[in-house]
Parts: structure tokens; sequence; C-alpha cells
């Protein structure tokens, strides 16, 4: 693995078997044609049983070195119907339960039925998004394109983030079936249409500390089992 934490993004040690991306492939739903991806998915009874397996829990605990839960879990299919290009930009809203006037906080918004803000910088930089690959996404297939280290740089207005794209360094990140990639949510990060019009299935689940956001509770919140 690279320098996660200097570079913001890293190809896990952590690769899953061809059968089992076929299993999540076949337990997941479908993305509707129209539509980039489906929200809400961390309580899918697949999702829960992989990210309560020991072995999975076990290495997100090694790449964090702390406790983490589970917060918000993304299918994202790129195909002919449904080809898209994702803008330069930063992940910055999470979920949560209610809202709360917390100084920090804010804007606020509704994604398919559940309130979102965006936190602190502080609270985004201890959080970590495990992008995993159920299809091979090579050159052709709409690759993740990031921007190195610029998640040390915080939460920046929307011109700054074109700005820095437009004189930085690109880097594609192509990845075989099975493989898991991490990244920082503040990293800056975008991806082209495919050409391949193959499937580009990514299931993409956000973690973070359970405490981080306090007093506002994550909207839901699912402990990883590690080994003791």
């Amino acid at each position: 693995m690279n320098d996660f934490d200097g570079a913001g993004y890293a190809l896990a040690d952590l690769v899953l078997s061809a059968q089992q991306c076929e299993h999540l492939i076949r337990s997941l739903p479908a993305v509707a044609a129209g539509r980039g991806g489906i929200r809400n998915l961390i309580v899918h009874p697949t999702v829960v049983r992989l990210l309560v397996h020991e072995a999975f829990g076990r290495y997100v605990w090694s790449v964090v070195g702390r406790e983490m839960v589970a917060v918000k879990a993304t299918l994202f299919d790129k195909t002919a119907e449904t080809n898209w290009r994702v803008q330069w930009h930063q992940d910055r809203a999470i979920a949560v339960k209610e809202r709360m006037n917390v100084a920090g906080y804010g804007p606020w918004s509704t994604k398919s039925g559940s309130l979102h803000v965006e936190p602190p910088s502080e609270v985004l930089a201890q959080m970590l998004a495990v992008r995993i690959h159920l299809d091979p996404c090579g050159s052709e297939n709409g690759p993740l394109r990031v921007i190195p280290k610029s998640h040390l740089l915080g939460k920046l207005a929307e011109p700054r983030v074109d700005e820095i794209a437009a004189s930085s360094e690109v880097v594609e990140l192509y990845a075989p079936q099975g493989a898991i990639v991490l990244m920082r949510p503040l990293l800056i990060h975008a991806s082209s249409p495919a050409r391949d019009l193959a499937h580009r299935r990514v299931l993409h689940v956000e973690f973070a500390p359970v405490e981080s956001i306090s007093p506002l509770q994550w909207h839901t919140a699912l402990p990883l089992r590690r080994a003791a």
C-alpha cells in the first residue's frame, strides 16, 4: 500500500475474490436505468454481512488504528444507459439523525429521504471511504481520478477546487475485480464517462469514529468486527 495518509488514497492489501464479488452483485439491488447509484445500503443484509466479517473489520482497523463505524454505503454503476461525468469535488456531506444548531455544521440538505449536513474539516479528515470494485475498472471504464495530497487542504470552495484540479497532477485509479481503493473524503476527485460500456459497479462505504460528530448522531452507525 502506498502512503495513504500522505497521498489521501491507496490500493488496499485486502482483495475480494471473484466469487465474493459475484455474490454481492447478485444480492444487491440493481441500479435502475437512468440512475447513477443507490444510496442508503448500509443496512442491506448483504452489506451488513460484509462489514461485520472479521477479516474486513480487522483490515479497516489496521489502516486507521482505532475503532470505526460504517456510516454510509452507496452502489454506483456506469452502464450504456447511465454513463455520467463527475465534476471535480470533495465528499463533504454526512447523514445524521436530526437537525441541531451546532457550530461549524452546515449547510443542511435532504438526500434520498435522509438528512445531510456538511461537518467541519476536522470531522471529514478522520473519515475513511472504501471503494469495493465489483467489476474490473480500467482506462476505458470511467475510472476514479484524484488529485494526490489535496485532502490536506481542508474544505475548499468550488472555484478553488477547479483551480487546483486545473493546475495539479491527476492520477487515474485502475482496479481489477475485487480490488479495494481507500480514500479520504476530502481528496479532490472526479471521473469521466466510460468508453467501454460494460458494468462498472463500485460499492462505496464510508467509515468514521462514532463519537466524532457529538452531539449530533450518525443516521446509521454499524460497528466493525475485528479480532481481539
